[in-house]
């Protein structure tokens, strides 16, 4: 996984990030609701992220429909939420030369940008 960015199609959020991304023909997109995530995938993304958890996203409508902001959740369970619903994914996910960023926090944003501005040799 050397240059990819998991999004959710259907996000205006993401779709906007992607737009202020520069070199984006340089990475593979994977829309998430379409392509889902594969447990090689996640764990890839956890052993550069940390922790599933980090990857996990409680903002998701199913967060809250499904009680799970009343239980404590480990690894295991953040894993299995994230490979069962697309939803759970903290979006967009860049992995860029084997570094991760996570999520749409301006910080993260202005991260994923500045990492891919100073990709070389790419065009587009």
């Amino acid at each position: 996984m050397e240059r990819v960015i998991f999004h959710l199609g259907n996000c205006t959020t993401c779709q906007a990030i992607l737009k202020r991304i520069p070199h984006l023909k340089a990475f593979t997109l994977r829309e998430i609701k379409g392509d889902p995530i594969t447990p090689a995938e996640i764990d890839a993304m956890k052993a550069l992220a940390g922790s599933y958890e980090a990857l996990f996203s409680r903002v998701a409508l199913k967060y809250r429909s499904m009680g799970l902001k009343d239980k404590v959740l480990t690894e295991k369970d953040y894993r299995k939420l994230i490979l069962a619903e697309y939803t759970f994914l903290k979006r967009p996910v860049m992995v860029l030369d084997g570094r991760i960023f996570i999520g749409n926090a301006p910080k993260t944003v202005a991260a994923m940008i500045e990492a891919a501005q100073a990709l070389k040799g790419v065009k587009g």
